[in-house]
This record gives C-alpha cells, sequence and structure tokens, in this order.
C-alpha cells in the first residue's frame, strides 16, 4: 500500500472515531460475509458500530488519543466497536454476543479501552458484570425515593391510627 492511500485510510479511520473516548476490539476473522452483515445489523439494532480495521492503520490512527493502548499488542485484523447507550450496556453486548450465540461462534472479545486505559478480554468481561446507565439511575432513584417514603410512612401513620380509633368510638355512640 502506498503511502498516499495509508494517509487516505488514516485519515477515514481518525474521522470515523472522532470523539470516540471508549471502545472494544474483537476478532471476526473466518466469518462468512452473510453472518458479519447480521451481526452489524444486530448491533446497529442497539446503536453499535462495528467496522474492521488492520491494526497498523488503527494505531497509526488513533496515536495521542485515549484510544491508542487499545491496539497496543494487538495483531492482525481487528473488529473496533464504539457506541451504545453507555460503555457498560457496549460491552454487555458484546459479551453476550461472544458467549452466548451459537451464530456467531467466531466472534470474540479481544480487548478494549476505558477511559484511557487498556482492558484485556478478561477485563471486558468483568465490567460486563457491571451495572449499566439506565440499572444505576433507577438504583439511585430508588434510594432518594426510600426515605422519604419511610418519613411520609411516619408521619402519616399516627394519624391513621387516631383516626381509626376515633371511628371506632363514634360508631358505639349510635
Amino acid at each position: 500500500m502506498s503511502k498516499y492511500v495509508k494517509d487516505l485510510v488514516t485519515r477515514d479511520i481518525q474521522r470515523r472515531l472522532d470523539g470516540v473516548q471508549d471502545a472494544v476490539l474483537v476478532n471476526c476473522v473466518g466469518m462468512d460475509a452473510n453472518t458479519t452483515n447480521e451481526l452489524r445489523g444486530e448491533l446497529a439494532e442497539k446503536n453499535i458500530t462495528m467496522f474492521v480495521v488492520k491494526n497498523s492503520l488503527a494505531r497509526r490512527a488513533t496515536e495521542g488519543t485515549s484510544l491508542a493502548p487499545a491496539f497496543e499488542g494487538a495483531s492482525g485484523p481487528v473488529a473496533v466497536c464504539y457506541g451504545g447507550e453507555d460503555f457498560v450496556s457496549l460491552v454487555k453486548e458484546v459479551v453476550r454476543l461472544d458467549k452466548n450465540d451459537e451464530k456467531y461462534e467466531k466472534f470474540e472479545t479481544s480487548g478494549g479501552v476505558m477511559d484511557g486505559e487498556r482492558l484485556d478480554a478478561d477485563g471486558v468481561r468483568a465490567v460486563s458484570k457491571w451495572p449499566s446507565r439506565e440499572e444505576q439511575v433507577s438504583m439511585l432513584v430508588g434510594q432518594i425515593l426510600g426515605p422519604g417514603a419511610t418519613l411520609s410512612a411516619a408521619l402519616l401513620g399516627p394519624g391513621k391510627t387516631l383516626n381509626s380509633q376515633l371511628k371506632k368510638i363514634s360508631e358505639g355512640d349510635e
């Protein structure tokens, strides 16, 4: 590949990864075109983008960015996955496809980068066990509403008890 073509491809990779802070690297070598297309469609439904790139060109394109550590030690072509609701939901989807789906048996997680730090395949699997942003928000809302519900019950409880006792006393007078 000539230097001019390498520069063109490098710029295209830089353009595609512009603004991406976290990504997962996967290996999909050996998958046929139809299966790869189905995989891309399934990922696109969850707003996840996947593209295959030669690792040396990716290293060149991500030099000096937070994605650079992901390509250290990578060999051969790799697929870069990014997007989704948040990084944890991206990782959960990639690990689900890696572990459970028989249709994509040659699809395997090889690493990634989160907040500028390299993750190996085991690190990616560990992140997949974390709660997603949506789950974290629901836990936070539950923690915020819990004391309020307790306070409300504490304030309303004696009044309801007194009301029921007065009602019973008044029923006896009739």
